[in-house]
């Protein structure tokens, strides 16, 4: 991913919470925590991934349209492709 600094730290720092709350899942699970505080952390990496996911499609919009990165413009098939796959 290429993209201007700020943007890639941001993104950095979601995965990295993300990344976090994941371990954090894992501890909560292995120490037999109540179904329902594992389900609702689940959640919360779910939607940071998610949210991880949209920003770089936002920041790299331009990118994969122009094929700025790849020299390969990206198709309307793929662009739907790719957004589909965090819907």
């Amino acid at each position: 991913m290429t993209g201007d600094t700020e943007s890639i730290a941001l993104v950095l720092n979601r995965l990295r919470r993300a990344q976090g709350q994941l371990a954090g899942v894992i501890a909560m699970i292995e120490s037999g925590r109540d179904c329902k505080d594992v389900v609702t952390q689940l959640a919360a990496v779910s939607k940071a991934l998610d949210r991880a996911g949209f920003k770089i499609v936002a920041t790299g919009l331009r990118e994969c349209i122009t094929g700025a990165e790849t020299g390969e413009k990206m198709s309307e098939a793929e662009l739907e492709k790719l957004f589909l796959a965090l819907a």
